[in-house]
């Protein structure tokens, strides 16, 4: 069932995230900001265990990104990353947003989804240094930068 959070479900959230960040594949958000932002999450759930997750963050009247997207290892492969992407997407064009944006390592998840790749010097410069700074491959980064346009 995929769901807007409630503040008791950060623990959840922090337990999902929580391999990909030592893994390096997801940003560490801590809970104070994860609080801030709740809103801009969605959560997947099987029996009340959050499997899945990502957010909408906005970045101005036109641009929003799709961030912190992980499913449950025991659940990936089901179409539940999709399924987080597609409302994200329809969250996104309810409010007006033009333009989604993606850092990832899995490009060919968002290009079936229809994101195109672009290079990195085209990335927003408050993405730079709002987020990209706190990453350990900061900034020698590997990410592929992504965008559709909705």
């Amino acid at each position: 069932m995929i769901k807007k959070p409630i503040l008791s479900d950060i623990k959840g959230i922090q337990n999902l995230l929580n391999p990909f960040i030592k893994n390096g594949i997801i940003l560490k958000r801590d809970d104070d900001e994860i609080a801030t932002n709740i809103r801009s999450y969605i959560i997947v759930t099987d029996n009340d265990k959050i499997i899945g997750v990502g957010a909408l963050h906005i970045y101005s009247v036109n641009l929003a990104e799709i961030r912190s997207l992980a499913v449950d290892e025991n659940y990936q492969k089901k179409g539940i990353g999709k399924k987080i992407v597609l409302a994200l997407e329809e969250e996104a064009k309810k409010l007006g947003i033009k333009q989604l944006l993606t850092l990832t390592y899995q490009k060919e998840f968002f290009e079936k989804l229809g994101f195109i790749e672009i290079p990195k010097i085209e990335v927003p410069e408050h993405k730079v240094w709002s987020d990209c700074i706190k990453c350990q491959h900061f900034p020698n980064c590997n990410e592929i930068s992504l965008i559709k346009t909705i």
